[in-house]
């Protein structure tokens, strides 16, 4: 339920509305939207509280209909939220993008590509030290290892790191090395892992399960921001469907869909949608097409000898390549990206 305040209402008649509520044992969140102030009730029981609300002074009216997500819905913050990962910022108008292997696998492996794609104008360097993966039998990630090595290589190359953590007891450890934790499509409704990030001050990167709803991961980043951390990028990486022509469906319209229900940033991944490698660059142009504010994609030295998805693992000059048609999406719709090499 959201009450929305008359814009001539004195703060005394505000205050009042706000201890009438937290002395019945509810939480709200005051926002301003234009001329109007909303209180949004978060989990009173609302309909109990609607007809003493409405008569109180100050107030102009109550609207029972509210997103269960209060945290990140645009009605109740309209201005979009801009993450800051090191020294980039996700959200703004310039396309983010973050690249690197989907496995760190060796610290010369990381190096031959976190080294080019930073010279490509990358501004994240992604890479799994933890990787859940569908078979047991699969590489699983070389672990702290990892974690090192990807430090090292932010170091080396001036870019902050996003990687992925898997379990709860891991996050202090995986967010004393990484710029931004990743919370991947398997654990988006591990509700203890999504409380734990929301209690560490890193972003978070919050991948939309293969088969969630769009509301299905709304609530997922209202577990994180509830917590405390409202640093939260959502990331489209498609969804299981019927169609095995790719290995998952990248649903373009959430992107819109996202932007007009929630303020957080929202990116693509365009690598586990396609599942092949020739299919990626087309993705990618169609995410910046449709709005979103960056991409985040797998590139390998080796991609053929990888030892998780080669398959869709741009190769380096695949990536350069690819970087050059995103300039020129990019400012046809408007936006930035910058296109002088990062690299120290």
């Amino acid at each position: 339920m959201i009450v929305v305040l008359d814009p001539h209402c004195s703060l005394k008649q505000k205050a009042a509305v706000v201890r009438f509520v937290e002395q019945r044992g509810g939480r709200l969140l005051v926002s301003v939207v234009g001329e109007e102030t909303h209180i949004g009730l978060i989990d009173a029981d609302a309909r109990s509280l609607a007809s003493d609300i409405s008569a109180m002074a100050g107030v102009s009216e109550i609207r029972e209909v509210a997103p269960p997500y209060p945290h990140v819905s645009r009605d109740y913050q309209p201005e979009s939220t801009e993450v800051r990962v090191g020294d980039v910022v996700i959200g703004g108008n310039e396309v983010i993008v973050m690249a690197g292997p989907c496995s760190v696998e060796s610290g010369e492996q990381l190096e031959a590509v976190a080294t080019s794609v930073a010279a490509d104008g990358a501004k994240i360097l992604r890479g799994g030290a933890f990787k859940p993966r569908s078979s047991p039998y699969s590489f699983q990630g070389l672990g702290e290892e990892g974690l090192a090595l990807l430090s090292n290589m932010s170091v080396m190359t001036g870019l902050p790191v996003v990687t992925e953590v898997v379990a709860p007891e891991d996050v202090e450890l995986v967010g004393g090395y990484a710029d931004m934790l990743q919370i991947g499509a398997r654990n988006m409704q591990n509700f203890r892992l999504l409380s734990a990030a929301g209690g560490h001050e890193k972003p978070v990167l919050l991948k939309r399960g293969i088969a969630s709803t769009v509301e299905e991961l709304l609530l997922a980043a209202e577990y994180v921001v509830s917590a405390g951390n409202s640093r939260v990028v959502l990331c489209e990486r498609g969804i299981r469907t019927f169609e095995t022509a790719t290995r998952n469906t990248l649903d373009i319209s959430a992107v819109p869909v996202l932007k007009e229900r929630t303020h957080l940033p929202v990116v693509i991944d365009p690598s586990h949608a396609a599942g092949e490698r020739s299919l990626v660059p087309h993705l990618a142009r169609a995410a910046i097409a449709g709005g979103a504010d960056g991409i985040i994609v797998e590139v390998h030295n080796d991609p053929d000898n990888a030892l998780s998805d080669g398959a869709q693992s741009l190769t380096l000059d695949g990536f350069a390549e690819m970087m050059i048609e995103l300039r020129a999406i990019a400012g046809a719709m408007g936006r930035a990206m910058e296109t002088q090499p990062t690299l120290l």
